[in-house]
């Protein structure tokens, strides 16, 4: 219950920070995205469990309020959650060093996952361009979003799942 709880106020706070605020911080024609890196920090934490539940409740949230469709962000933050899980697993001494690898790549892949979708849907931009005034802008602000935002969710991972006292 407490769980669920905390998802659905954490879901809550950032689709308002992220519509109201996070948005509109753009360098070039980049911008942050808020719920990606509260969902790499989230799922990177060894004790957290159900970390696949709140990367479908963020994405379906968030591709149901946003212009693009609605399963490139559910696919993109799954991706993200599959990819903090294994890293969980693989680099556990160096957690900073995997939220950067799981941010850096989480944003990659969903800036590529809309232009796929635009060139087979919508208009054909050049890879280069956007390459150069939207995802590389994009990486560096959820970067730098990632170095506020892992501490806070560890935080937040440690209070619900408290570390077992040894007696």
């Amino acid at each position: 219950m407490r769980v669920a709880l905390t998802l659905f106020l954490v879901l809550l706070v950032a689709l308002l920070l992220q519509t109201a605020m996070v948005s509109r911080i753009n360098l070039l024609s980049g911008s942050a995205d808020l719920f990606l890196v509260i969902l790499a920090a989230w799922a990177l934490q060894e004790r957290v469990r159900f970390a696949w539940l709140w990367g479908a409740a963020a994405g379906l949230l968030v591709g149901g309020v946003s212009g693009a469709q609605w399963f490139i962000y559910l696919a993109a933050y799954l991706s993200v959650i599959g990819m903090a899980r294994l890293l969980t697993r693989r680099i556990w001494q160096a957690p900073l060093l995997a939220m950067f690898a799981v941010t850096f790549t989480g944003t990659l892949v969903l800036t590529m996952f809309t232009y796929v979708y635009r060139i087979l849907f919508e208009i054909a931009l050049p890879l280069g361009e956007v390459f150069i005034q939207v995802i590389l802008p994009s990486i560096l602000l959820n970067l730098l979003l990632a170095v506020a935002i892992h501490p806070l969710m560890r935080d937040i991972a440690g209070r619900l799942y408290p570390a077992e006292v040894l007696a």
